[in-house]
């Protein structure tokens, strides 16, 4: 074959594979891509270098493990994907008038971190004058609780907060105390949880912790490690092989503490980094902490960066513990098949 026809051959050849190529919403995951709107619902265009050339398409949305299955069992029962310092956001203007000089932890708000699957958002709270700023981002939680009776939310406060009933009056006027689950009801001794079903039946649907132990006593709102074990943050806690806890926390396996949050983030984020970190890197650290547990995975699982991945990502990892705790399998779509095959056995 000479080289004119041979060179004719190859530009053909690659014009055909662009023509065939998906796209209008066809593309499914791993797939090629220009846009988002080339990719199936719940997938994005998205670059990892670190793992493969050109865009492929990742998932930007969660399971809804409630939809998919139930909600009857207790809440310790599932997993929930956490947002760590989920104010932090690429591009979000100041809300106090003070130019962000800290990094940046997610690229989505809070409206649209909720809407793809985050369940837990984890918070810094300070004093501040006048208007809160703190007020805005749980307004977008008071509207998504709103809009969604059946979910359930949970905040964990990195607070320092000194004023008297300060967070108090910060969540009064955001509207979010009718929501507000009692510490009365919290389990104290390892016990399993209120059912999810009967949490969404008395509107009680968003938890709040905080990590000053004082004011469980004086504002009502739950201690954090009174209720769950936290593995170490940063990069202490990204150590393959190694799940310890962070130093408030008790041991990772004391079991009289019924929650388990898993930490996987770096102490600086890297951006560029973190869909390595979020795929595969952290469904084995899942694996670990749960060993290190007591055999128990986690119910909170808390990354920068959610949506960046090399494919399932964050959501793939949740499939992983909602599969586990559900029904001893690796993801939570198989328990779909296991619960028809015992009903038809």
């Amino acid at each position: 074959m000479g080289l004119g026809k041979f060179l004719l051959l190859v530009i053909v050849s690659e014009v055909f594979r662009v023509a065939t190529a998906c796209s209008n919403g066809e593309c499914r995951i791993l797939d090629g891509c220009s846009t988002d709107a080339d990719c199936e619902a719940g997938l994005y265009c998205f670059s990892c270098p670190e793992t493969f050339s050109g865009s492929r398409c990742v998932r930007s949305t969660g399971t809804d493990q409630f939809k998919l299955l139930n909600n009857s069992l207790p809440l310790n029962k599932y997993a929930f994907l956490t947002t760590h310092n989920a104010y932090a956001i690429d591009g979000e203007p100041s809300h106090t008038g003070v130019p962000r000089i800290t990094f940046t932890n997610q690229e989505d708000n809070v409206t649209r971190q909720l809407n793809n699957g985050v369940r837990a958002l984890m918070l810094d709270t300070y004093d501040f004058q006048g208007d809160e700023p703190a007020i805005d981002t749980l307004r977008e939680i008071e509207a998504f609780l709103s809009a969604n009776p059946s979910e359930i939310v949970s905040v964990i406060l990195e607070d320092y907060v000194q004023a008297p009933n300060g967070l108090t009056k910060v969540f009064t006027d955001a509207g979010l105390m009718k929501y507000w689950f009692p510490v009365s009801k919290m389990p104290q001794n390892g016990e399993d949880w209120p059912l999810v079903s009967d949490m969404v039946a008395n509107n009680q649907r968003l938890l709040v912790f905080t990590s000053i132990k004082s004011k469980q006593h004086s504002e009502g709102i739950a201690y954090q490690w009174s209720y769950m074990v936290e593995n170490q943050y940063g990069d202490g806690g990204m150590k393959a092989g190694s799940c310890f806890n962070r130093g408030e926390s008790s041991p990772l396996n004391d079991t009289t503490k019924s929650l388990v949050l898993v930490n996987y983030f770096r102490s600086t984020p890297i951006k560029l980094l973190a869909c390595v970190q979020n795929s595969a890197d952290l469904i084995k650290m899942l694996q670990t902490c749960h060993g290190a547990a007591g055999n128990r995975w986690a119910n909170f699982v808390a990354v920068d960066y959610y949506k960046r991945s090399e494919g399932g990502g964050t959501f793939q990892a949740l499939d992983t513990s909602n599969g586990e705790l559900l029904c001893g399998c690796d993801d939570v779509h198989a328990c779909v098949v296991s619960s028809l095959l015992k009903r038809v056995g």
